[in-house]
């Protein structure tokens, strides 16, 4: 019987309208879904906070472990926010709303006590590649790819993933990610550290449970601390100053003209 196999399984009912579902599985592991299949599991607002919800109540249990986020079906991870949704976002105070609320949301995961991993089910693209770099570490699989395609809509990224980025892959890269709004497949993702691990055989799998094996092992007490350094690492005022000017990029771009047409465009065509 392998790790994944979902042995004395309890599946726990997610808030509201389900945008989540939280299993727990052996070894104080934690999954987390953003059930939202049909939507390309788009990062709403209610998806976020239900995540963030979901994330800090794991975090805080000592019986956790670690958490893996997922996204249902196998096309998308998550996709960026709900075009619908962020379409009535037109002034200064709506898009700093926005931003200080998603990002929060995804800070619920940088801050979490214990390690947060990303299976990438399938693409991670905008909001949904952000979502992504929040967390610890990425097993991506063979199929999925990753974007930051933020720029097809005239804007730049906006939840703190633009920080994240730039740290994790260097300047160069990241800026050829975002300015080029490319997918980035699960090989060159491997090589140049945006995945941790190249999932071959989906979440119930030989690779993913090998990946997660060391972790299994590994005592609850130590991953917290290895987390806290994680944390130390991310948080020291590098990161805060670089967040700071991706608002304020994310302020101008999104309330230009040219962002709107971008979106009119994509929202026509998604609808039609």
């Amino acid at each position: 019987m392998t790790l994944m196999q979902k042995t004395n399984l309890r599946q726990k009912p997610a808030p509201c309208e389900q945008h989540v579902t939280i299993e727990e599985r052996e070894h104080g592991a934690v999954w987390i879904t953003i059930n939202r299949q049909p939507k390309h599991n788009a990062l709403a607002r209610p998806v976020l906070t239900e995540l963030a919800e979901a994330v800090r109540h794991a975090g805080q249990r000592e019986s956790t472990r670690y958490i893996v986020v997922r996204g249902a079906g196998e096309k998308y991870f998550a996709a960026g926010g709900d075009l619908r949704e962020l379409s009535a976002v037109r002034d200064e105070a709506a898009v700093t709303a926005m931003m200080e609320e998603a990002g929060g949301a995804l800070d619920a995961i940088r801050r979490c006590p214990v390690p947060v991993l990303a299976y990438l089910n399938g693409d991670a693209i905008g909001g949904g590649a952000e979502l992504a770099l929040s967390c610890d570490m990425r097993m991506q699989g063979n199929h999925a790819r990753i974007g930051y395609i933020q720029a097809r809509l005239a804007i730049t990224s906006a939840w703190g993933g633009g920080p994240d980025l730039f740290r994790l892959v260097g300047p160069s890269r990241a800026m050829r990610m975002m300015s080029r709004a490319e997918l980035i497949d699960a090989t060159t993702a491997m090589s140049w550290g945006l995945a941790d691990a190249v999932i071959h055989d989906g979440a119930e799998g030989t690779d993913l449970a090998a990946f997660l094996d060391p972790l299994n092992r590994c005592p609850p007490l130590v991953l917290r601390g290895i987390k806290a350094q994680a944390i130390a690492a991310r948080f020291d005022n590098g990161w805060a100053a670089h967040r700071s000017v991706e608002q304020q990029h994310l302020l101008r771009t999104w309330l230009h003209d040219e962002h709107w047409r971008a979106a009119d465009r994509l929202l026509t065509k998604t609808t039609a």
